[in-house]
């Protein structure tokens, strides 16, 4: 009997190694798993990468994770937002690497690892600083960089509905990074507000199937019937 379903956050945290890197899922505070994130603090890893949509805000979850010293890189599109302030006083201490990747880039370096495509050709940053020392192709009169894939060796995802062989359901804007990164991942983790017994969930609305999926924990709030 397939069932990804562990008993708690740390046995969903279990096996994550010092130096991986963890893909966080969100878009800003949306749909991000601070649960997951609150666990790997606890979980002890430490020299982590990380790739999210942002460098946290204020000084939990992500920028908590940041502060406590367990993350040495972060690959990410707006690492300045409003409340970001722990990343910029790692940055400018030093203490914190960055790599700044243009939204639209950074979501297909992620889809392409899920997919099986090591690296594509796109505009987006020809001729600025983030194209620097990167492949360039002409197609049709038009110059395009070679970005790589982005696979990641851990990915921490939210998920609205899931069942126990991982079918994961995102509910509205939730949704964001946490579908593709499901998919390009070594190991995906999922904390689901809400769990659905098998075959409940419609085949129509899985986004997330659970062939992606290797653990899921239930991480109860709000509304069960949104």
């Amino acid at each position: 009997m397939i069932d990804k379903r562990v008993g708690d956050l740390a046995a969903a945290l279990e096996g994550v190694g010092d130096g991986a890197t963890v893909m966080v899922g969100g878009f800003g505070s949306v749909g991000q798993p601070n649960a997951l994130i609150e666990a790997l603090i606890e979980q002890g890893a430490r020299d982590l990468t990380i790739v999210a949509n942002n460098a946290g805000a204020g000084r939990v979850g992500l920028a908590r994770l940041m502060e406590a010293g367990r993350v040495r890189k972060i690959i990410c599109s707006f690492p300045r937002s409003a409340g970001s302030v722990v990343f910029e006083e790692l940055f400018k201490a030093g203490r914190l690497e960055l790599e700044i990747v243009p939204q639209g880039t950074l979501a297909e370096r992620i889809r392409a690892a899920g997919a099986g495509i090591p690296a594509f050709f796109t505009a987006t940053g020809y001729g600025t600083r983030l194209g620097e020392n990167k492949e360039v192709r002409e197609f049709r009169g038009r110059h395009y960089i070679l970005e790589e894939s982005l696979p990641a060796d851990v990915a921490l995802v939210e998920a609205w509905r899931a069942d126990r062989w991982g079918n994961c359901v995102y509910r509205k804007s939730g949704r964001n990074f946490n579908a593709i990164m499901a998919t390009a991942a070594a190991l995906t983790i999922v904390q689901t507000q809400h769990v659905a017994a098998l075959g409940e969930i419609d085949p129509e609305a899985v986004v997330t199937p659970g062939i992606f999926v290797d653990r899921v924990v239930h991480v109860p709030y709000g509304d069960p019937q949104g």
